[in-house]
């Protein structure tokens, strides 16, 4: 079934906060719409303060990130994000490490490009 369809809702009230599977313990996410056969999905994803990643992230799909609130490090780069910072990668598009010293939340948008 593809990602449902859904009129405005309050998403502090209508999802529950949920570890990410397979991630580092205390990411947390509100997954808004998602398709089980794709993978695409939307979500909101909170980062504890502290937590680090060690490794440079590589993905098989697009992924947009819009930063609500809090900060982001990406270690390599030694740039810091903050509310309002957007990104947009392609499909095999190296990204990270990242530091999260003050934590962060962050609206996710991942998707596979279609096939012509």
């Amino acid at each position: 079934m593809p990602k449902p369809e859904t009129e405005f809702i309050d998403c502090d009230t209508a999802y529950e906060w949920r570890p990410v599977e397979g991630a580092l313990q205390g990411v947390m996410e509100k997954r808004l719409s998602h398709d089980p056969e794709t993978g695409d999905c939307t979500r909101i994803l909170k980062f504890p303060p502290g937590i680090e990643t060690n490794e440079t992230l590589v993905h098989d799909f697009w992924e947009e990130v819009f930063i609500l609130e809090g900060s982001l490090t990406d270690k390599e780069k030694n740039e810091i994000y903050l509310p309002g910072y957007y990104a947009c990668r392609p499909p095999g598009m190296p990204h990270g490490p990242y530091a999260v010293p003050h934590g962060c939340k962050m609206l996710e948008i991942r998707y596979h490009q279609l096939k012509s």
